[in-house]
C-alpha cells in the first residue's frame, strides 16, 4: 500500500522540476522573436524582388507601363507590412541599419549638401524604402508633402525614370541596394544579437511614436507620405507589436498579477485596433488648416483628423495610467525588463 502513494508525493517534486523560470522562459522567447522577425525579413526580401521583377528595364510612361506601376506598388506595399511589423524590435537593436532602411528624404537629404541627390536612381545619397516610394509615387505626391520638401536644401523633386539607363539603375542598383541591406541584416539577425529587453522596449517606443506618426500628418512629414499611406503603417505597427508581445504572454500570465495586466494591455490593443479599423481608408483624414498639436481648438478636434489624433494620444499617453504604453510598462516592471522612457 505505501508503494501506491508513492507516485502521488512525486507529483509535487514533479511540478516544481518542469515549473520553467525565468531564464527559461528568456531563452524560449529569444528564439520565438528570431524566428518570428526572422519570416517578416524574409517576406520583406521577397517583396522587394518581386518589385525588381516587375521594374521596366525601360524609361517609365504612366499608361504604358500602367500594371507594372501598379505591381511595383503593391510589391512596395508587402515591403511596409513586414517592415513595420518588425520595425520596434530592430530599431531598438539595429538603429543604425533602421536608418538605412527606412530613413526620410529630409533627413538623408540634409547630409548632402547643397546639391542634394541629383540621380534618384543610383543608390546613393538618398537610399531605402522611402526613397523607392518616392519614385513608385512620383506622380500622385500631395501637394503638402511638395510644399515642405520644397524647403530642403538640396531638394530635387520625385521623378520616374526618364531614360532607359535611370530604369535600369533604379532597377538593378536602387532596389538592389534595399535586398542586399535587408540580406546583410538577416545574417546578423541571430539569437545571440538579440536582448529581449531591449526588444520589448524597442515595442512600447513604437507604441509611443504613434501619436507623431499622426501629428507628422499636418505637416506633410509623416511616413509613407508620397504613398499616402500612414494609417495603413499605424495599423502595421500595432498588429507587429501585438505578435511579438504575444510571445511573452506565457510568461507574463506566470507572473502572480500577469493574468490580470495581459488582460487589460489586450483589452487596449483592441481598443486602437478599433480606431483604426473605424475607416477603410489606409491615409490619415486631413488636417484642418492653423491644426496645433501643442493648443488644439475644439473647432480641430471634432474634424476627423483631430478626432483621430486625441484618440491615439489618449491610447498611447505614457503618463496616462491604462493607456497601452503605461500598461507596458507595467508589464516590463513585472518581468524584471526595463520600462520606456519617453524622450
Amino acid at each position: 500500500m505505501r508503494y501506491l502513494g508513492l507516485p502521488a508525493l512525486l507529483l509535487p517534486l514533479l511540478a516544481a522540476c518542469t515549473q520553467k523560470s525565468d531564464a527559461d522562459y528568456r531563452a524560449e522567447i529569444t528564439t520565438s522573436i528570431h524566428d518570428l522577425i526572422g519570416e517578416d525579413l524574409a517576406a520583406l526580401v521577397q517583396g522587394a524582388r518581386e518589385l525588381q521583377a516587375s521594374a521596366p528595364d525601360h524609361a517609365w510612361d504612366s499608361t504604358v507601363d500602367a500594371a507594372a506601376i501598379t505591381a511595383m506598388q503593391d510589391a512596395w506595399k508587402r515591403t511596409r507590412v513586414a517592415y513595420e511589423h518588425v520595425e520596434g524590435a530592430i530599431v531598438a537593436l539595429f538603429p543604425e541599419v533602421d536608418a538605412t532602411l527606412d530613413a526620410r528624404y529630409e533627413d538623408m537629404v540634409g547630409k548632402l549638401g547643397s546639391d542634394g541627390d541629383l540621380d534618384l536612381f543610383d543608390g546613393r545619397g538618398v537610399t531605402g524604402m522611402h526613397a523607392i516610394e518616392r519614385i513608385l509615387y512620383a506622380p500622385a505626391i500631395r501637394f503638402e508633402v511638395i510644399k515642405f520638401e520644397r524647403g530642403l536644401t538640396g531638394y530635387q523633386p520625385a521623378a520616374y525614370p526618364t531614360t532607359d539607363d535611370d530604369a535600369i539603375s533604379f532597377k538593378t542598383v536602387l532596389v538592389q541596394l534595399l535586398i542586399d541591406d535587408v540580406n546583410q541584416l538577416r545574417k546578423q539577425w541571430q539569437p545571440t544579437a538579440i536582448d529581449i529587453g531591449s526588444a520589448y522596449q524597442g515595442l512600447v517606443g513604437l507604441m509611443n511614436e504613434q501619436t507623431d506618426k499622426v501629428n507628422r500628418g499636418a505637416t506633410g512629414q509623416e511616413e509613407s507620405c508620397y504613398a499616402n499611406l500612414t494609417l495603413f503603417d499605424l495599423r502595421q505597427n500595432l498588429e507587429g507589436t501585438k505578435e511579438v508581445y504575444g510571445l511573452f504572454r506565457e510568461w507574463v500570465r506566470s507572473k502572480a498579477a500577469g493574468g490580470e495586466a495581459d488582460a487589460t494591455l489586450q483589452s487596449k490593443f483592441d481598443e486602437l485596433a478599433t480606431l483604426y479599423a473605424a475607416t477603410t481608408s489606409d491615409s490619415l483624414p486631413v488636417a484642418p488648416d492653423g491644426w496645433s498639436p501643442d493648443h488644439p481648438t475644439a473647432a480641430s478636434l471634432a474634424t476627423p483628423f483631430g478626432a483621430l489624433w486625441e484618440s491615439v494620444q489618449a491610447s498611447v499617453d505614457p503618463r496616462s495610467n491604462g493607456s497601452v504604453v503605461s500598461e507596458m510598462n507595467h508589464i516590463a516592471t513585472l518581468l524584471g525588463l526595463p520600462e520606456f522612457v519617453a524622450p
